[in-house]
């Protein structure tokens, strides 16, 4: 019976795409719809935050968040996530991905909440409280992402299994452009209620009392759609890949998945049950593991860590490379308020144009083009136009040429999302067997954010000019050869893709080699 599959599996397999299919896509992606809002509406108030915490009202220049403290606040989310990824990822192998799922929603709201809420007499105080409340928001984050992907996987008919997990990873984009849209509400109904004149002008009166709640506010919005969305992830039941293939309960497998179908799914026998669901139980850190998949473990690590690199160093540092080619106009020309709305407005029209687009282009493609041809593509774009930026970076500082310079710069967003930012997110809910499937989805998860922690604190430093550095800060390497950087680190992405292997139109036990000899499994997987 090596290499048969339960009639569960192969209905779900060949189940045709029903409602059902669409809530588990809603249900796991509005999880990550708040994963994005609240890891990236951070990047949006730190200008604000410098502001109203470290402005010295004698410097021509309105105060900023020093170094250490904006390497902190832009970046202790991401350890937390890196350790949620690995935490929660083994939790999931062991506890099942339903009974794990509904914990990390809780987890985020409550930090969420407590995030905004930051106390303190001192700046000291509201940050060091700020930061330890977004360490736990993203250990909750963290869980999201292996969880969130092993259950659609599972859940997916082999079809369009590609297109549905894509889709929960396309909620990303808009909670990115939810977070800029309650930005801008917020920042515009506080502008407009408490008008201040611009630093240059009056830099005590710039800066109004009320500004300490426009982050606040920004930052608890994150609540609204996890909270929504919690009930649901409590009434959906244990994928039955977990239940027949881990917890050895093929009835039970079979009756929820009757339930979900709304298709009667025979049961097996009991000693083909036996039979099939036996299969190796080799773990982690065996030979077998090594010998089937070491080479496709490194292959989702290194691109997810690659890739997050640029990524999120663009995404966190956004609204810095906006000011230096003047797209943003210069701090004290605004107050405080009003630079948050601006910020908002840049980043609002690169998600709608870029970011956005790019995700959906994948959960059209991916499994016409393969999850394989679609990540190499991204990786090369993404390479070319961080080139065309980097190559004449002065042509783009002229103020004639800022359209041209965002135009280029949302195309490598646009391929970002079209590309590995997508796929990387696909392929390990895959490849790897049911019973280490979350965990090695957690351990490629937490490599990318590996990268987004080198890209968070290696670029606020990098980007420095060499000859005039922002106040507190060391000499860098300047933006231009930060481009140059990140795009050798996109094409080193690509040449690491040539190890993922084609997942697109297979089962997950057909390209995880699940329940076959060594023998066998040794074969390429790609097709």
């Amino acid at each position: 019976m090596a290499g048969a599959q339960l009639n569960v599996l192969v209905t779900l397999d060949q189940a045709k795409t029903q409602w059902y299919h669409f809530m588990a896509i809603v249900i796991a992606g509005m999880g990550f719809f708040t994963d994005a809002y609240d890891l990236f509406c951070i990047s949006l108030v730190t200008k604000l935050l410098g502001r109203i915490y470290y402005t010295d009202p004698t410097s021509k220049d309105p105060g900023t968040l020093p170094p250490s403290v904006s390497a902190a606040v832009n970046g202790v989310a991401l350890c937390g996530t890196l350790a949620g990824q690995l935490f929660f990822g083994w939790l999931g192998d062991k506890l099942g991905r339903k009974s794990v799922y509904g914990f990390t929603l809780i987890l985020m709201v409550l930090c969420s909440v407590a995030s905004s809420l930051s106390f303190g007499h001192t700046a000291k105080g509201v940050i060091g409280t700020l930061c330890f409340f977004r360490f736990w928001l993203g250990f909750g984050i963290g869980g999201d992402y292996p969880l969130s992907a092993t259950i659609m996987s599972e859940y997916a008919n082999k079809k369009t299994r590609g297109a549905f997990i894509a889709a929960v990873f396309a909620m990303q984009g808009f909670g990115i452009l939810f977070g800029t849209i309650v930005a801008l509400t917020v920042s515009a109904a506080f502008r407009n209620a408490y008008p201040a004149p611009s630093y240059a002008v009056n830099p005590t009166a710039s800066l109004v009392p009320e500004a300490d709640y426009v982050w606040r506010v920004i930052l608890m919005f994150g609540t609204v759609p996890a909270a929504l969305t919690y009930y649901w992830r409590m009434k959906m039941p244990e994928t039955a890949r977990y239940t027949a293939l881990i917890a050895r309960n093929t009835k039970q497998a079979a009756a929820d998945m009757t339930k979900v179908l709304q298709k009667e799914i025979q049961d097996e026998e009991e000693e083909v049950q036996r039979q099939v669901v036996a299969g190796d139980q080799w773990g982690l850190f065996s030979s077998q593991f090594l010998r089937r998949h070491g080479l496709h473990l490194l292959a989702t690590t290194s691109t997810w860590f690659l890739l997050d690199i640029a990524f999120y160093s663009q995404n966190l540092f956004q609204k810095d490379i906006f000011s230096k080619v003047g797209w943003i106009p210069p701090a004290r020309t605004m107050n405080a308020i009003e630079e948050v709305f601006r910020i908002s407005r840049a980043q609002a029209l690169i998600a709608l144009c870029g970011t956005i687009p790019g995700y959906w282009f994948t959960v059209a493609l991916i499994d016409v083009m393969g999850r394989f041809w679609i990540q190499l593509m991204g990786f090369l774009m993404m390479t070319v136009f961080m080139i065309a930026l980097a190559v004449p970076y002065e042509h783009w500082t002229h103020p004639a040429h800022h359209t041209g310079f965002v135009v280029l710069y949302g195309l490598t967003f646009f391929f970002a999302n079209f590309g590995p930012n997508s796929t990387t997110f696909v392929v390990p809910a895959e490849i790897f067997p049911a019973r280490l499937r979350s965990t090695c989805h957690g351990i490629s998860a937490a490599a990318g954010k590996a990268g987004a922690i080198v890209g968070a604190f290696g670029f606020l430093y990098a980007a420095q000019d060499p000859k005039k550095p922002d106040h507190g800060y060391a000499p860098g390497i300047g933006i231009r050869n930060t481009l140059f950087l990140l795009a050798g680190t996109n094409f080193l992405g690509m040449i690491m893709s040539l190890f993922v292997p084609e997942s697109k139109g297979k089962s997950l036990e057909e390209i995880s080699k699940e329940n076959v000899g060594d023998d066998t499994a040794d074969a390429p997987a790609r097709v």
